[in-house]
């Protein structure tokens, strides 16, 4: 997934194709292609693994010729990058196309279905299976936008896709489901436009709409028409654009930390591109330097950060000790560097961070180097003094985090951190083929129940509402979820100056019960996990004290919201990825008790992005 542009009009479509693909080149690929009908009504395709000006020089000038189209930049997930794998993809007849972001989570049963009834598939991706299913649905002669909606239902994940049929000229059909990242329609003069984001139609129009999860688009030369996936009409108007840039960076949000919140199921779709495959199963990453033979002369790891980011690290350490059967422990970097730390060649030492030039970090970097440690680091910033100190260098891939408060760069190193277990089990030979699958297929359902707790956004709005004017909070979890509630609680400090206290719940009768009363709040993240039983014995512990208890329960515990004062949904998810999940709607509660304070969401007082002094 990553970059789509569409294109009705009367002008050539390849050349506004090509250019609108450069202007989302930011957002990171491994392969690019275009698709146009052509006069004949024909599809010309024209694709190529690499970067886009790979493509431009192989077209060499001779660009396909027709007024419709579509382009896709791809950052691969299912299959590695390379042509046939590259968007866009074609049915059997070569007459219909279509162009994806996101993951079909249920592509591997939709592919044994439609290779049973006769579909031949010429790629690696999940992607095609979309391509084949328009196919079956149009011999059963539905009409093109019919027959699109019939298939997003069929479709299980987040997804944004723009179909084109060669038997419906000058029409694209678009759909979103879920948050895979965005489609924008733009409306020009007897032309019309589609595109992921918003930078690449402003040269075009100032004219445009957004598709809501669960709305369909369909635009030809008389403009748009717009439905719900069931077929219900949606009366969507264009509106102006804005002309800041500042403003079109923020992407319609009030902030950038809002913003940046809102789009981590994209970013990690985005963060997956390139790095798995379930056909064979296997985890790829670029910037890992190391043999299994070096891998298993290992005998622990050693996770080391700052802030968000050792946060990230105590989280890393559960997934390193239950995927690659290796010792791990997690230490801040500001206290790793000073103590004298037993490190040696046979020691895997993670360092965790979002600009990658924190001071503490790359000092307890430097004594690991002393030590003579293998080091990789988990990092966002391509080339920072962190990269260049490690070995190796997993990137976070979350682009550029404006607030500075993190919000995607933690969740992007989760899954980073994630991704590393993963590789590294499967080198010690802890996991098989088939373990690896089942770990690969749970990942790919973190863009969609990421998206599923973002829906609570306006009931954590109204509880931001109830809470602001508190002037203490608790935060209580367990096991995994310990580092989350005390992510949960850094947030609330760093935004809205409140005071907060994250702690593991089994802690709170050794201390921290003293301070329960009606004026501190206690929030407790209490999943259905194996822990359950146990966080609900802490919370009958608040309650029993006259505590107000804000609970993050698992959707349908009707057991536990009884027993709570306010209860918050998030979706069930696998047990190591749950606090990609669970930390979303902590997120939202800093920043809409924030906004409610009156604080300064993107710059918080005394506080900056890349810390550079002790």
């Amino acid at each position: 997934m990553c970059g789509i542009i569409g294109y009705v009009g009367n002008r050539q479509a390849a050349p506004l194709l090509l250019e609108g693909l450069g202007r989302l080149e930011y957002r990171g690929y491994d392969s690019a292609g275009i698709a146009v009908v052509d006069p004949e009504g024909e599809v010309a395709v024209r694709k190529a693994a690499g970067k886009l000006a790979t493509l431009v020089s192989s077209l060499n000038g001779a660009f396909p010729l027709g007024t419709t189209g579509v382009g896709h930049t791809r950052w691969a997930t299912h299959g590695p990058p390379v042509t046939e794998n590259a968007h866009p993809h074609l049915d059997c007849q070569g007459r219909v196309v279509i162009v994806h972001n996101g993951i079909v989570e249920n592509y591997l049963e939709l592919k044994g279905e439609l290779a049973a009834q006769g579909h031949r598939f010429t790629s690696e991706t999940d992607s095609e299976v979309i391509a084949h299913l328009l196919e079956e649905l149009l011999r059963e002669e539905k009409s093109f936008d019919v027959a699109v909606r019939e298939t997003a239902k069929r479709l299980q994940g987040a997804q944004a896709v723009v179909a084109m049929q060669v038997d419906a000229p000058q029409q694209l059909v678009a759909f979103r489901m879920g948050n895979a990242g965005g489609i924008t329609v733009g409306y020009g003069q007897g032309e019309m436009f589609l595109a992921s984001d918003l930078p690449a139609l402003l040269p075009y129009t100032k004219q445009v709409a957004f598709l809501a999860p669960g709305e369909v688009v369909a635009i030809g030369l008389e403009g748009a028409r717009y439905w719900m996936l069931d077929g219900s009409p949606v009366d969507k108007r264009p509106h102006q654009a804005p002309y800041d840039a500042v403003a079109v960076a923020k992407g319609g949000y009030r902030h950038f930390m809002l913003k940046e919140i809102m789009e981590q199921p994209d970013t990690m779709s985005r963060a997956l591109g390139g790095r798995i495959s379930l056909e064979p199963p296997d985890v790829r990453l670029e910037g890992f330097p190391f043999s299994q033979a070096d891998v298993l002369r290992w005998n622990r790891v050693v996770l080391t950060g700052m802030g968000t980011s050792y946060h990230a690290c105590q989280v890393g350490r559960v997934m390193m000790e239950a995927l690659t059967g290796l010792p791990a422990e997690a230490d801040n970097a500001s206290e790793l560097r000073y103590r004298n730390a037993i490190l040696d060649e046979r020691t895997l030492v993670v360092s965790v961070g979002q600009s990658g030039e924190t001071v503490d970090t790359l000092g307890a970097m430097e004594e690991a180097a002393r030590a003579g440690a293998p080091q990789i680091t988990i990092c966002n910033v391509e080339g920072s003094q962190a990269t260049r100190m490690a070995h190796g260098a997993v990137l976070i891939r979350a682009g550029p985090e404006i607030g500075v408060a993190s919000t995607k760069c933690l969740t992007g190193a989760l899954l980073a951190l994630y991704l590393l277990a993963l590789a590294l089990g499967k080198l010690r030979g802890r996991l098989g083929k088939e373990q690896l699958t089942g770990f690969l297929r749970d990942v790919t359902t973190v863009p969609r129940l990421m998206g599923q707790a973002l829906e609570q956004d306006r009931h954590i709005r109204e509880l931001a509402r109830l809470f602001f004017k508190y002037d203490h909070f608790l935060y209580l979890g367990r096991g995994i979820h310990t580092p989350v509630a005390m992510e949960g609680a850094l947030k609330l400090k760093e935004v809205s100056y409140i005071h907060a206290e994250g702690y593991a719940a089994g802690e709170m009768k050794h201390g921290p019960i003293a301070l329960i009363d009606e004026r501190m709040p206690v929030l407790a993240i209490a999943p259905r996990d194996h822990l359950y039983d146990k966080m609900r014995s802490n919370v009958q512990e608040v309650k029993s004290r006259g505590g107000t208890v804000i609970a993050l329960l698992t959707e349908g515990d009707t057991e536990l919201r009884r027993q709570v004062d306010h209860a918050i949904e998030v979706p069930a998810a696998p047990l190591l990825l749950a606090p990609l999940v669970t930390v979303v709607p902590l997120q939202l509660l800093a920043y809409h008790i924030a906004v409610r304070r009156g604080c300064d969401v993107d710059q918080p007082r005394n506080l900056a992005k890349t810390v550079t002094v002790e």
